[in-house]
């Protein structure tokens, strides 16, 4: 039966080296930034891989590459899996990556045994899942899922000034097809879990039932830039000690709403940054996270708060706005019964979990039934050069998303 076939972990590992040297740094990580050179890169490589698998491209106006295997009735909807190949700056070689190749896996597994879908089934690479360059994160997936307009998507710019749009058509993946406004039967994504959790129960296979909310914020606190020396210290308004007040607020928040609260400042920008001026100026990001809305109103609430108390104590201007939302998902019983029962029936020890990261797969929930398989990374250390996963679990997690996708791909026609 087409249920026994199991993956090529050699060929999977070997994918995932190869696809690492493409932006590899010193300490053994990658970076790998959103539709740069090395992106296109990387890019190239995959499609030459999904040509060779017999595989029709398609690339859309966003930049998503999408590689599609014919079903026998080919006028269903596509069965799709895929993640992100862009990384953090300091990145790791399993981030996104390993989505994207174990779906290339599982296309090539299916012609190494001649096995036929009733569906189509396709792999995605999605364009700037991270967020590093272009904010806000997830944006291509989030055009497809509906959730951003494309202009605005396309209107993105890195610190440089330079645009979504224009690096799409540098690099010569600023594609022809509409985003998005097609059916998907499902939608899976295969993704190391990027915390601890799954190492610490000694569990190879995490069950993901959804994801937990985000909030983004950017922060300006303006004061008056004066000499080091000359000026009393209660008379002055140094930005950077207000947007430090608030920092540690951040961190406060976080601690009071545990335990699944995570409160983050991971950017700070200091004016005129010398050493003998006072601060005028401070720009920071924070980031909420919280599986329940109603918790995540509550910090943001607490967050604005506390930030303006901070403002007004030491006469401090502050603008203070959320640039992106991403609400708590909860994934299809369908799709995540179909991650359940391959787990199960490939005898590998598993769990549910919830996912403490955004994820392409939240944005494809919105129009299509969707879930995730988690494999352990090391240490649960993700967004860092270090980041490890073994060869075995990666296969296994590989070999679930098959199962998963050949179940739905052969379930009656929806």
């Amino acid at each position: 039966m087409a249920t026994n076939i199991r993956i090529n972990g050699d060929r999977l590992w070997q994918s995932l080296m190869t696809l690492a040297q493409i932006g590899a740094t010193e300490k053994g990580g990658v970076c790998r930034l959103a539709l740069t050179d090395l992106d296109r890169e990387a890019r190239d490589l995959f499609v030459r891989w999904c040509k060779d698998a017999g595989c029709t491209v398609t690339i859309d106006k966003m930049g998503n590459i999408f590689a599609r295997r014919p079903g026998r009735d080919d006028s269903l909807p596509p069965v799709m899996t895929g993640s992100h190949i862009d990384t953090q700056p300091t990145g790791g070689k399993f981030d996104g990556a390993y989505g994207v190749l174990a779906g290339l896996e599982v296309i090539r597994t299916l012609n190494d045994h001649g096995t036929e879908t009733q569906a189509p089934v396709e792999v995605v690479v999605w364009t700037n899942e991270e967020g590093s360059r272009f904010a806000p994160a997830m944006v291509a997936s989030g055009v497809f899922g509906g959730a951003f307009e494309l202009d605005y998507a396309l209107s993105r710019a890195d610190t440089e000034g330079k645009t979504m749009g224009e690096e799409l058509k540098r690099i010569g993946y600023f594609g022809d097809q509409e985003v998005g406004g097609r059916k998907v039967g499902a939608f899976f994504e295969a993704h190391i879990e990027q915390g601890p959790i799954l190492e610490a129960e000694k569990k190879q296979i995490g069950i993901v039932q959804g994801v937990q909310g985000i909030r983004w914020y950017e922060a300006v606190v303006t004061g008056q830039e004066a000499h080091a020396g000359p000026t009393p210290m209660k008379r002055r308004k140094d930005a950077l000690v207000g947007a430090a007040r608030m920092v540690g607020h951040v961190n406060r928040i976080g601690l009071e709403n545990q335990p699944y609260a995570c409160a983050t400042v991971g950017m700070m920008q200091v004016s005129p940054n010398s050493r003998n001026t006072i601060p005028g100026r401070v720009f920071f990001t924070v980031d909420f996270r919280h599986p329940d809305e109603a918790v995540l109103n509550q910090m943001d609430a607490a967050l604005r708060k506390a930030c303006e108390a901070e403002a007004r104590a030491i006469g401090l201007a502050l603008e203070l706005k959320e640039i992106w939302y991403s609400p708590p998902v909860k994934f299809a019983r369908e799709c995540v019964g179909a991650v359940e029962a391959a787990a199960k029936s490939l005898g590998y020890a598993n769990m549910p979990i919830i996912s403490g990261a955004g994820h392409d797969a939240v944005y494809l929930s919105r129009v299509a039934p969707t879930a995730m398989v988690f494999v352990p990374c090391e240490d649960g250390i993700s967004h860092n050069e270090i980041e490890n996963a073994t060869k075995d679990d990666v296969a296994a997690g590989c070999d679930v998303l098959l199962r998963a996708m050949i179940e739905r791909a052969n379930a009656p026609a929806r």
